[in-house]
């Protein structure tokens, strides 16, 4: 979009949906961006439902890094530390408010995220005076996720969903030659609030194929399904 036709949609008081994720290993068979790639499409669906409904709704560029030390180990992993990633988002946020938008919405791809995230946005939105929400797109849509899997319940990681959602909107970057070997022990995305103790786990410490879930029946039937049924629960969120 043009930088003029961004300043009307921020007079029309729209809502801006900043999509979040990281670069890193997802097993043997799906690109290094997937994390990047399903936020930011998650984003653009939602944007969709919003626009067709008549309202006003902006979506930035995605943030391709965020906190991904656990998975450095595999190789083709970017990732930054806590108080780099609150600095990037802090001076992303402020641009987009800068630019006349009142209303940001984070939606983040990446588990490893989510707990930072949680923290950030509170923090942001005393900085910078303004309302800074967050979600997972994989939150928000959880309880349809778990209608649409037939091996699991939510996202794990380069597993049956997301391997479906990455077959869905860039089938050419999935090696389906390699879906034999993507599999991995089953795992929550978010710590799991019934564990006494957290313990940071190096993520080839958890499994060896960089693989958590079991990826062998994923379709892109399945990935559109699931990045719908996210992006109308951001959307109907949005909309209230």
């Amino acid at each position: 979009m043009t930088a003029r036709a961004l300043k009307e949609l921020a007079a029309q008081d729209a809502p801006v949906l900043l999509p979040v994720g990281s670069t890193e290993q997802h097993g043997p068979h799906l690109p290094t961006g997937v994390d990047d790639f399903l936020s930011a499409e998650a984003c653009r669906r939602a944007a969709r439902i919003m626009v067709a409904q008549g309202r006003p709704v902006a979506v930035a560029p995605s943030l391709w890094c965020g906190l991904a030390d656990h998975h450095v180990e595999f190789g083709g992993t970017f990732t930054l530390t806590l108080a780099t990633y609150h600095a990037l988002l802090r001076d992303v946020c402020r641009s987009i408010l800068m630019a006349g938008f009142s209303k940001i919405l984070i939606v983040n791809g990446h588990g490893g995220n989510v707990t930072a995230l949680n923290a950030i946005s509170g923090e942001l939105s005393r900085e910078l005076s303004a309302p800074i929400a967050v979600t997972s797109y994989f939150t928000a849509g959880q309880a349809r996720i778990a209608e649409i899997l037939e091996d699991q319940d939510t996202l794990m990681h380069a597993c049956e969903g997301e391997t479906s959602m990455a077959m869905a909107i860039v089938p050419d970057l999935v090696d389906r030659g390699r879906l034999p070997e993507a599999v991995g022990p089953e795992i929550a995305l978010q710590s799991d609030p019934s564990e006494a103790i957290h313990v940071p786990r190096p993520f080839h410490t958890v499994t060896s194929s960089g693989v958590a879930g079991d990826a062998r029946r994923a379709s892109a039937e399945k990935g559109d399904a699931i990045l719908d049924a996210c992006a109308e629960a951001i959307a109907e969120w949005l909309m209230k």
